[in-house]
């Protein structure tokens, strides 16, 4: 399978241009030689057929083919807001975040947050997030980027949502059964807590805000595994 490859600039059939730094550092890592074969995407779907022109010291060229017009993404536009683990568990929920189809995904500071970002680091944190979201894509064949948003209190996101999507928070209180609450046919908001879950003030918050609570049963789940297994069991359910 060719090696696939996501560039930040609009495709389109027949364009021939030199590769930004990173995906031609890759191509060189590969030690591709001109004629190679390549997999191209902008994130704006589907995906182009390309081949290696020229392989410079610092820099590789490529020939754009035919766009094949797939699509390898949920039927479910899911954002998932959560409150970040700590440690590497950050990285490894949006990897199999994005692997399992998210569309977004929203750091969130909470009450009971071991992880606390704020200006310079935070920026760095959530650039670093949004490439792991990105080579996710390329590893996994998907056509869009989801997008890593800049880190905020569970407070401020709260106030600052837009209307229109159904909105679910994950809880082990008086919470309806997953298997009941789908609805595919509207954007879905998925809020989950951090180390200790969310408080019980944090939870009626979200409930004032719309958000139904659900469960994923009795078992009490990690903070970077409950979302991932929220949206295995949302892609299971989608494509049943």
């Amino acid at each position: 399978m060719p090696p696939r490859l996501f560039v930040d600039r609009p495709l389109r059939a027949d364009d021939a241009f030199a590769l930004p730094p990173g995906p031609a550092r890759h191509v060189q890592v590969l030690r591709l030689q001109p004629g190679a074969p390549l997999t191209l995407f902008d994130g704006h779907g589907g995906e182009w057929a390309a081949t290696v022109t020229t392989m410079g010291r610092s820099d590789v060229s490529v020939r754009l083919g035919a766009h094949a017009d797939v699509s390898r993404e949920l039927p479910l536009h899911v954002t998932l807001a959560l409150g970040m683990p700590a440690n590497e568990r950050m990285d490894a929920l949006v990897e199999k975040a994005t692997e399992l189809g998210v569309a977004a995904i929203q750091p969130l500071m909470c009450e009971r947050s071991v992880l606390r970002l704020a200006g310079e680091r935070a920026q760095k944190k959530v650039a670093h997030w949004q490439s792991v979201a990105l080579s996710a894509c390329e590893q996994s064949g998907r056509t869009r980027v989801p997008r890593v948003a800049d880190v905020c209190t569970l407070a401020q996101w709260l106030q600052a949502l837009p209307s229109g999507a159904t909105r679910w928070a994950l809880s082990l209180r008086d919470a309806r059964p997953i298997a009941a609450q789908v609805a595919p046919d509207a954007p879905l908001m998925c809020l989950s807590g951090p180390e200790g879950g969310l408080s019980p003030a944090e939870e009626a918050a979200a409930e004032a805000a719309g958000f139904t609570p659900v469960s994923l049963g009795p078992r009490v789940l990690r903070a970077d595994t409950a979302p991932l297994a929220l949206l295995a069991h949302l892609g299971l359910m989608a494509t049943s």
